[in-house]
């Protein structure tokens, strides 16, 4: 259970709304062999008190199947693992494909995934299309959720551990294919996108830690190139002459944005299907395409139990002439003139985790985002305002 809302909705005053979201999953696991297990995960995610109707996803979605897969191979150390059907997918930190479980009705694939392991190298191959979550009617309302033909992700996730001490590599290919997107122009045309990069993370010692990754995209969609990138740095202390050891963080985040609209080169970097929430912000207002944004703040686990985080976002568009795009990917605002600024804004966010016992935990938040040259000057330029209390229950 989770209560959230906001003030400030795209910026705007009187633009406000608060609403109580729930979701139960109910997991089957049946193992007849060894080397055969059966996975089943139904869903109902529900939404009370919110303004706007239809209740729809991200908000709501009446019980389904959002797992049911068939996985072969050892459950222990399998050098060979294949897993079909419909599935959660997440690498890395999850910045270009991951479960979204954040939001209530989360993310799953049907997909068919095998991972090769040796010694300490692993790999995943995988072909998917991403679930869609079904629009219920009065003549049809328990309609199933569906991967839909024709938007498919195929790829190899690699991961490498010690070869650099205390460290992972993971290189990656993805390979995006869809129909119905458009060129610059307006025309129709088929998307035919290749990402690919890698990531680089450990420890230095006991007190730092890092989290490198550079990504770059090529392709087309119709007759325009697809030329466009994408990086991320974390850089982490912690301090280990103190009782409780608190964690410092400073981050960099990059992705770029389309400079010049119509010249047949779209340059807006594709965040894929990341778990966007806390990336860029814990509000979900800024997300990875055409940003430069620039993260500090403290980790603080007061003990066992009690975790508490405070972070500082500074934001600025890559290009004035792209939009400022949400965590989902969603354009928020543009100006294709350019004419706006270029500093988006400010935000400062804390978040406190208590877990109660094994089976119970509960957690609150507030984010308040501080507009800057750019939405004061597009958008009216309110303050966006963000708390939630959480409640989760395993049983």
């Amino acid at each position: 259970m989770r209560l959230e809302g906001f003030d400030g909705g795209s910026f705007k005053a009187n633009t406000r709304d608060a609403y109580d979201l729930s979701r139960l999953r109910l997991n089957m696991r049946v193992a007849p062999t060894y080397w055969m297990r059966f996975q089943v995960q139904a869903q109902d995610a529900q939404v009370f008190g919110k303004n706007a109707k239809p209740d729809v996803a991200p908000f709501e979605n009446t019980m389904d199947l959002r797992q049911g897969y068939v996985e072969f191979g050892k459950a222990e150390a399998p050098s060979v693992l294949l897993r079909v059907g419909r599935q959660e997918m997440f690498f890395g930190e999850q910045r270009l494909i991951g479960h979204l479980n954040w939001t209530n009705t989360a993310r799953s694939f049907d997909a068919a995934r095998m991972t090769l392991t040796h010694k300490n190298y692993k790999v995943d191959l995988f072909s998917a299309s991403v679930v869609n979550f079904r629009e219920e009617t009065a003549t049809n309302p328990y309609r199933w959720d569906k991967s839909q033909g024709g938007n498919d992700l195929h790829g190899a996730y690699g991961s490498i551990t010690k070869v650099v001490p205390n460290a992972t590599i993971e290189p990656y290919v993805l390979w995006r294919l869809a129909r119905g997107t458009k060129t610059e122009t307006g025309l129709p045309g088929k998307t035919n996108r290749v990402v690919y990069g890698t990531r680089f993370a450990g420890k230095i010692a006991k007190a730092w830690d890092y989290s490198i990754e550079e990504v770059g995209q090529t392709g087309s969609i119709g007759a325009d190139n697809i030329r466009a990138m994408a990086s991320h740095a974390t850089i982490g202390y912690t301090l280990t002459g103190f009782k409780k050891k608190p964690r410092l963080v400073a981050e960099y985040n990059y992705a770029s944005g389309d400079k010049t609209p119509g010249d047949g080169r779209q340059q807006t970097f594709d965040q894929l299907y990341p778990t966007g929430h806390d990336k860029l912000g814990l509000s979900d207002q800024v997300g990875w395409k055409n940003i430069h944004d620039i993260r500090s703040g403290v980790e603080y686990k007061w003990n066992s139990k009690v975790t508490l985080t405070g972070f500082y976002h500074n934001w600025w568009l890559a290009s004035t002439r792209d939009a400022l795009y949400s965590a989902a990917g969603a354009a928020v605002v543009k100006v294709a003139a350019g004419t706006a600024g270029r500093h988006v804004g400010q935000e400062a966010d804390a978040q406190l985790t208590y877990t109660l016992n094994a089976t119970t935990s509960i957690g609150a938040g507030y984010a308040n985002i501080f507009p800057g040259e750019f939405l004061k000057n597009a958008t009216p330029g309110k303050q966006y305002r963000m708390p939630y209390v959480m409640l989760t229950y395993s049983f």
